[in-house]
Parts: structure tokens; sequence; C-alpha cells
């Protein structure tokens, strides 16, 4: 497949995303394929851990290829985003419940989905480069493909911050609010790569982890807790409205650009999620969600306007001080019979025992 090249090298199982011109976005195919390696490689001796990477300077993965969802969807078939979606998030758990190592390497842009196959494995690493986000509220969709979990478990109010105004996180960031663990300089990664395939040590990692330089949200940290501690959407947004100072004002204007409903149902889905759960009842709780995405939440208007149009001009459903809770618990009631489900048996319906 030209998009991705998938192979056993040395002692690893290698995983390259091959469409830099596209910021290796991830395509179905390319969900399907991973999915596949990951299950043929848990049980072959030979693999010792398995280590992703993209080519490109500008980006690991900058989310899903989304322009066949928008068109199936426009055309009122929600079967092939759902089938999407569910093959997906499976692919996603299975990378975090891998039996072994997991190294990941970080460049430039990781959003959305980006996050799912770059962001559940045990060794993440980024540099001087790297940018994460989770920026689905800005196209009508909540923080998904096992996003949520990071949120959730981020300390403090970060989650809740982060999910809402996608704001991208530099290397220092990233690792402070749980998304990657490592920094290295982007120069030494060729020969660690290299050492990583001869020897399969994972430890190599830890050996070549450098300090990062400063991020941001430490120093905003006491703001952001400040102003993210309320329960619902509304509570947040009241708290920066009564605030004076450029981080009230900047984050408040980021806000009214997003959409109401994504925003306020990934609130809720922080507060639910948390150190306890299970990266497959934040899928499950996700899925509730995506399943319902494009006939009842602002999904395919906010592709339309950041994607198809590109006129960042988005109407979304709801006005900023519409959205209420029984809107929210109407996103993210379980789902019953079609409910997310995974290969095996135990937990199959993941995320129908949350709340």
């Amino acid at each position: 497949m030209s998009d991705i090249s998938i192979r056993k090298q040395g002692r690893t199982g290698r995983i390259t995303l091959t469409r830099p011109k596209a910021l290796n976005a991830l395509t179905y195919k390319m969900c399907l394929a991973i999915d596949a390696a990951l299950k043929d490689w848990a049980e072959d001796d030979t693999v010792a851990m398995i280590l992703l990477d993209a080519e490109g300077e500008k980006a690991f993965c900058a989310g899903g290829d989304i322009a066949e969802m928008y068109a199936t969807g426009m055309a009122g078939n929600y079967a092939y985003g759902r089938r999407f979606w569910q093959d997906e998030y499976r692919m996603n758990a299975r990378l975090f419940e891998f039996p072994k190592p997991v190294a990941s390497f970080l460049q430039g842009f990781t959003m959305g989905g980006g996050v799912g196959i770059g962001c559940h494995g045990s060794h993440r690493v980024v540099c001087e480069s790297s940018r994460i986000s989770m920026p689905e509220c800005g196209i009508g969709l909540i923080p998904d493909v096992g996003g949520s979990l990071i949120l959730g478990r981020a300390p403090g109010r970060l989650g809740e911050y982060l999910g809402t105004t996608g704001t991208r996180m530099g290397p220092a960031d990233a690792i402070l609010a749980g998304f990657a663990d490592y920094f290295i300089p982007a120069a030494k990664w060729p020969k660690l790569i290299a050492a990583l395939e001869e020897a399969g040590d994972w430890t190599l990692i830890d050996a070549a982890a450098e300090t990062s330089p400063a991020g941001n949200l430490t120093a905003l940290h006491d703001e952001i807790d400040t102003h993210f501690a309320g329960e619902t959407l509304g509570d947040i947004l009241r708290s920066l409205r009564h605030a004076h100072g450029d981080f009230a004002r900047e984050t408040l204007a980021v806000l009214e650009r997003n959409s109401p409903l994504a925003m306020a149902c990934t609130v809720e889905m922080a507060h639910r999620l948390n150190t306890d759960s299970t990266i497959r009842q934040a899928l499950g709780m996700e899925y509730r969600f995506t399943h319902r995405a494009m006939e009842h939440s602002d999904f395919l208007e906010g592709i339309r306007a950041a994607i198809i149009d590109k006129d960042r001009n988005p109407k979304w459903r709801h006005a900023l001080d519409e959205v209420n809770s029984v809107m929210v618990s109407q996103m993210l009631l379980p789902l019953g019979d079609e409910a997310l489900t995974f290969d095996d048996e135990q937990d199959e319906l993941a995320g129908e025992d949350m709340p």
C-alpha cells in the first residue's frame, strides 16, 4: 500500500505512514492495515516491539481523511462513517492494549486520528517540532480515537481546556498533559531507530531522552484550573466572561468559534473519564457521540466549513449559551444493541457500563 509501509525490520514490527503530501492523514484502509499487523505481531516471537513513524517533516499524522465520510454523510448514508469509526476505535484499543512495547516518533503535527495511533503506546517520543492537539470541537466532533481518556487523565483541568479549545501542545506541554513521554531531538532519531530495529531494546529510548524546552501550560495551569473547574460548559463560559486578562479573553474567543454542542459533550466526557477508566470505556463513550454525529451534531457542517468550502464560517445548530444538559445527555446515551463492540467477548460492550 503506497500510503503506509508495514514490515518487520530486525527485532521490530515497523509501521511508517508514507503520504507526507497529505500530512500523513489516516485513511480507512490504513486503519485496517495497522490493525491487521498488530494482530499478527502480538503472537510473533520474532517481534520484540512495535515502532511507528512517518515520512516528512511537517506531520506524523494530521488526522483522519474525512472527505469520503463527508460525501457519504451528505448523501444520507451514515453507515460508512459508523463503520470507519468502529474499525478505527478497535485498532486504537488494540494499540493501547498491545502486549509488547510500542514506540512512536511524533514530529510536526499529531492531531485527531494521529493521536489515536501515536499517543497510546508505551514510549511516545516528541521533538522540537512536535505539535499535538485534539481539535475536533472545531469541526463539530468530540475528541475521539481514545483521546478522551488522555484528556480525562490529564492533571487538574487541562483535559477540559485542551479538549474544548484544541490548543496545540509543544513537546513539554504534551508530556505534561499525558500525550507523550520522552523528548529526543529529531536529529538523533535515525540513529536511535536503527539501534531499536537491531536490538529490539526499548530501554534505549529511556537512555536517549533529554529535558524538553519549556512549554506554556505550566505557567497557565492555575488559570486553567480556576476557569475550567465548573461542571458544565456554561460554568466555564461564565467564569471566563467575569475575568480580566489575556488568558480569559483569548480563551473565550476560541470557545466562541467552536461547536457549542461538541464542547459541552467534551466537558461532560472529561468529567466521566479518569485514571480508573479503561480505553474501551472511553472509546465506547466516544462512539455514542460519533454514531449520532452525522445526523444530530454539527459534524457535517464543521467539515464543510473547514475542509470542503473552506469558508471557516460554520453555522452551528446551537448558540453558545443554548446547549443544555438534556442535549448533552441525548448525544451520550448508551446505544444498546448498536454499541461499539470489540473482537473478544470480554468487556464487549465497552462504555455501556459508564453513566
